[in-house]
């Protein structure tokens, strides 16, 4: 059976992101790095089940969630950004295989950052950022999810790169490998991967020919 939750809070923190904190179940529970499937409580959508990452903290009284929303899909995101305070969602079990193995770079397409959020919020609540370093691909830089709170937690180890915007801030272009080989400073480190799955394989391949193994990279799937 799914939990319902009520919605507490909603509302964008980009032009296509919202961020929304419901209700937490009662013995649900998840790591930094976990998600689940959401459904939205309303008639014909409650079988539309969507994945997304929990964004808050394991401890935390509440849930929250970071979710890019797509109007041109006229689907499940698109319909999210009409719910209010007080609306409700169906939260099926907690999922995942992300999760936190030691200090390492974590590599990031657009939405694909969810994941780290909550494990990034979680280390620096531990006071354990230092050796960790984030590489976070956009097409511009008003796409850059919670831009200003990486630079606080990573400062010079937030590294971002832009494809479709030059921009005298940030790298341009795409996450290659000369793009990987100048922003990796130890191959020896844990690899976290999360992003659109073209960008993941192609990910994937520039750090194997780097040298790196993929026992060493941390993902949803390896190709």
């Amino acid at each position: 059976m799914p939990h319902q939750v009520k919605i507490q809070e909603i509302g964008f923190i980009t032009h296509d992101v919202l961020q929304i904190q419901t209700e937490r179940p009662a013995d649900y529970h998840f790591e930094p790095g976990q998600a689940t499937e959401v459904a939205l409580d309303k008639e014909g959508w409650r079988e539309e089940k969507r994945p997304f990452t929990f964004t808050g903290l394991p401890d935390d009284g509440f849930l929250q969630f970071t979710i890019k929303v797509y109007p041109d899909h006229n689907g499940v995101t698109d319909t999210l950004q009409t719910l209010e305070q007080g609306d409700h969602l169906l939260l099926e079990d907690v999922w995942g295989a992300i999760s936190y193995q030691g200090p390492g770079v974590f590599l990031a397409g657009g939405a694909g950052v969810t994941p780290f959020i909550a494990i990034f919020r979680h280390l620096a609540e531990q006071g354990k950022l230092e050796g960790n370093r984030l590489l976070f691909a956009n097409k511009r830089e008003k796409d850059i999810i919670m831009q200003s709170q990486f630079e606080k937690w990573l400062g010079k180890d937030f590294i971002n790169i832009l494809s479709e915007e030059q921009n005298s801030k940030y790298a341009h272009g795409m996450m290659d490998t000369e793009f990987l080989k100048e922003h990796i400073p130890d191959t020896n480190a844990k690899f976290y991967l999360c992003g659109p799955p073209p960008m993941m394989e192609s990910v994937q391949k520039d750090l194997e020919s780097l040298g790196i193994s993929k026992e060493q990279m941390v993902a949803e799937e390896l190709s």
